[in-house]
């Protein structure tokens, strides 16, 4: 393991970035993503996505200089077209277009096609906090995941992130996978020789699994709620309902043809669509009452809920966000612990670049 100062690290990897080809703005809001995932303790979205992201680019699979355009839109909705590009750069671009609608007509509604991983679904669901608007952000994924009663694997971890603001308090920000783990997290598990808990993979068969690396061997991970007694159908319509929203509306890759996001795997060539799709939303809250006396009511709901009862053993009750925000203070202070593996991918990348 090795500290590493945030600061440091975002250098480190908007460096890469630059020296892949990529402009310094482009390099800088990828290097930010990605250390901003870190620095919220969701290391699966983090740093050893770099090498993941070079190994695309040298594959020729990912456009390191895009030109995202605006391909369809109305007055509270588009649809962009990301270029084959990082997902970060169509990402933001959509988001703050969603505000500006959102600005002039209450909501706004942004859908992203030909993109790729995009990090964090929360970094730009919070983008909309400072414009005392609620914002939202998903996408669709590497089909890794079997449908309930399925073995086929057949959609992502399709993320959600939800942000919204308070007044004294801090804001609620819901970031979540619709599985019980998402891929990065089972990486990062057999980088530390650690075993995926009960509930969280299943092999070829569909019988559970606590090997990490299963899903290399024919295996998947399974839906939110693990199991039909235990209400994987709901994680499985959770998934499918981001699929639809972020792929089929503004016509990227859905469900299985989703491109991989590791150069060992190749596209399907009977892809519908173009690249994999995000889907974002903002709403201004003046559009439905006076922002302060919505603040002063979410202040009251997040101190309702955190002042609820802990159950035994547990020291205090969280709000979707407090973690992530605790961890993001708490690691630009200390630094960020980088685990060995991480570590050696970011220095053979940066050795591969002489940057």
């Amino acid at each position: 393991m090795e500290l590493r100062l945030a600061k440091d690290l975002f250098d480190q990897i908007s460096n890469i970035f630059r020296a892949m080809g990529a402009s310094e703005g482009a390099a800088a809001l990828i290097a930010d993503v990605l250390v901003r995932a870190e620095l919220r303790s969701i290391p699966s979205h983090g740093v050893m996505r770099v090498k993941d992201y070079y190994d695309l680019w040298k594959a020729g699979r990912l456009n390191i200089t895009p030109k995202p355009e605006v391909v369809h839109e109305t007055l509270t909705t588009a649809v962009v077209d990301g270029d084959n590009g990082m997902g970060m750069i169509p990402g933001v671009m959509a988001m703050e277009l969603a505000i500006e609608k959102a600005k002039h007509a209450g909501t706004g509604w942004v859908a992203v096609r030909n993109s790729n991983h995009y990090g964090i679904a929360a970094y730009y669901s919070m983008m909309a906090l400072e414009h005392d608007m609620i914002g939202i952000s998903m996408t669709n994924a590497n089909p890794l995941v079997a449908p309930t009663f399925s073995v086929s694997r057949l959609l992502g971890t399709n993320p959600l992130a939800v942000a919204i603001p308070a007044g004294e308090e801090p804001p609620f920000v819901a970031d979540f996978a619709s599985t019980p783990i998402a891929r990065g997290k089972l990486a990062m598990m057999e980088k530390k020789g650690e075993d995926a808990p009960h509930g969280f993979v299943q092999d070829a068969s569909g019988l559970p699994s606590t090997d990490p690396a299963i899903i290399t061997r024919g295996g998947a991970i399974v839906p939110l709620g693990s199991d039909r007694e235990h209400g994987s159908h709901k994680g499985y319509c959770l998934g499918a309902i981001i699929d639809i929203l972020s792929a089929v509306l503004p016509g990227a890759n859905f469900g299985p043809f989703v491109p991989p996001q590791v150069s060992y795997l190749q596209p399907r060539p009977d892809a519908p669509g173009k690249g994999l799709g995000h889907f974002f939303g903002a709403m201004r809250i003046d559009a439905f009452q006076q922002p302060e006396d919505f603040k002063r009511m979410m202040d009251l709901w997040i101190r309702t809920f955190r002042d609820a009862t802990p159950a035994t053993g547990q020291e205090r009750v969280y709000i979707p966000g407090d973690i992530e925000r605790e961890s993001e203070e708490r690691l630009m202070r200390e630094g960020v612990l980088l685990n060995e593996k991480v570590m050696q991918d970011l220095q053979w990348v940066a050795g591969e670049l002489m940057c």
